[in-house]
């Protein structure tokens, strides 16, 4: 049954401006698969930040693409490279859509808004920095986070703040300041923050799949880019 949420993105999809520069007229993307059965990369070239990079690179190279994408609700073994998803249940689902490219790609705001926080989750595997964008369309709120920045992008920004749509708000981090992965972004469309402040689970448990995927309809109802694969 679709929410509320998702039938508002449906409506409003024609109007976002695009998240990231892409011409699918003229650019490719690529599909990444993280789960159990891409039998490529092993537990050690996740661990190795350098080893993965080079897997995302070469894979983008040989594909001819700009970018990587995919992963909302995706099962993802890679998680096994961090102790910050383990716990009594490990933590595995992907809630939001994953950009892979190279470091320094700008980004946008797909429509207007406010900052709504912001903050440097500074552990490995963790967003790096992040923002997190506030949005009301219909008398309806909801937020967009955007992990794996640049620190440069939350140096100096205000909670409250306008953002306009079209917006450059963030580039694509280095290892060093995004959580140590290789260059991506995270986007995830989240309905309520639940009182959190620069930062929300990107990753769930299996047993709370359905309670997250609720919060976080997929993220490709705002970015618009899937239907290019």
């Amino acid at each position: 049954m679709i929410t509320e949420l998702e039938s508002l993105l449906i409506k409003n999809k024609p109007g976002f401006h695009p998240v990231v520069d892409f011409d699918p007229l003229n650019e490719k993307l690529v599909h990444f698969d993280f789960t159990s059965a891409n039998t490529e990369l092993s537990t050690s070239d996740v661990s190795d930040t350098t080893a993965f990079s080079q897997y995302i690179n070469n894979k983008l190279k040989s594909a001819g693409a700009k970018f990587g994408i995919g992963g909302y609700n995706e099962n993802r073994t890679l998680y096994r490279r961090s102790e910050l998803f383990n716990g009594e249940e490990a933590r595995s689902v992907h809630l939001g859509i994953d950009i892979w490219g190279p470091a320094g790609t700008k980004l946008y705001a797909p429509l207007g808004g406010v900052i709504h926080s912001f903050a440097f989750n500074d552990n490995v595997g963790d967003y790096g920095a992040t923002l997190i964008l506030q949005h009301q369309l219909d008398r309806i709120t909801f937020h967009t986070l955007y992990g794996h920045l640049s620190l440069h992008d939350i140096a100096g920004v205000n909670e409250g703040s306008y953002v306009i749509r079209g917006q450059t708000i963030g580039h694509f981090g280095e290892a060093k300041e995004n959580g140590n992965w290789p260059p991506h972004l995270h986007f995830q469309v989240i309905k309520d923050m639940e009182l959190k402040e620069g930062d929300y689970p990107g990753v769930c448990s299996l047993s709370e799949r359905q309670k997250y995927l609720l919060n976080c309809p997929n993220a490709d109802l705002v970015l618009g880019m899937m239907k290019y694969l």
